[in-house]
């Protein structure tokens, strides 16, 4: 597992920009991503170089792939985002979610169904 944290340069996010409040606001994305093949090893390679084009996004906070113990070729994504516009606005409309998208998405069979959530309970 390795986790990657925005440099304390990033970008003010778009919420911030819209003038949304950014109290208690924290969204996690959450991804299953099965990989096809056996190509595990290259989806990590690809993984590695496509880290840093989200980690520049707007909003973004920090990001977690685990792979399963059990299955090999299952992974968790998880990235924190400051609001889900700054995901699902922000960055998937950026020329730099193009690149993203042609480095991953071809390793993955089927496509991941991508949900957020949003603090309830923290201890």
């Amino acid at each position: 597992m390795w986790t990657i944290r925005p440099s304390r340069s990033r970008k003010c996010s778009l919420s911030s920009a819209l003038g949304r409040d950014n109290a208690n606001t924290m969204i996690h994305e959450h991804a299953l991503l099965r990989i096809a093949g056996g190509r595990e090893v290259q989806f990590e390679q690809a993984f590695r170089e496509a880290a840093p084009i989200i980690s520049s996004a707007p909003g973004f906070q920090r990001l977690r792939l685990e792979r399963c113990v059990e299955d090999q070729s299952r992974y968790l994504l998880l990235v924190e985002w400051e609001h889900m516009e700054d995901h699902t606005e922000g960055f998937r409309r950026s020329p730099e979610y193009q690149q993203w998208k042609g480095l991953l998405h071809h390793f993955y069979d089927p496509f991941p169904t991508v949900e957020h959530y949003e603090p309830v309970l923290t201890r």
